[in-house]
């Protein structure tokens, strides 16, 4: 038992083990919030984007009706000008209400980090403009 003591005030003192073990308590912590950061700011960025390309929209088929004078080319307007990822022409609808052209896009978002968080939301946008 003589033995154990001298020892164990060794690892006590040591500096070296106990960076260790504050590094391994505190590095998981450290990699959720940077990764779930840049997660939720993928996240914005894509409602964004998908908020722009419908705003865009809206207004050709308001300005120019040339390029957006059928559902079809709206549907397609829209499609070119969501940056960074593709979206399907289909996905857009286009109505026209009361208000004027109505654009509107519903797509599920996917984590990256699935695990992480087990349910997606469903990003939308929708402008109506006469």
């Amino acid at each position: 038992m003589a033995r154990a003591t001298p020892m164990l005030r060794r690892l006590r003192d040591c500096e070296q083990a106990s960076a260790a073990v504050e590094t391994a308590l505190i590095l998981p912590v450290l990699l959720l919030l940077l990764l779930g950061g840049m997660e939720f700011a993928r996240l914005a960025w894509e409602r964004s984007a998908l908020q722009f390309a419908v705003q865009e929209a809206a207004r050709c088929a308001a300005v120019q009706p040339t390029v957006c004078g059928t559902a079809a080319q709206t549907q397609a307007f829209a499609a070119s000008r969501v940056t960074g990822f593709s979206i399907p022409s289909a996905d857009f609808s286009v109505t026209t209400p009361a208000c004027g052209t109505q654009i509107a896009v519903s797509v599920p978002y996917s984590f990256i980090l699935f695990a992480i968080f087990p349910s997606a939301p469903t990003l939308t946008a929708r402008v109506c403009r006469s």
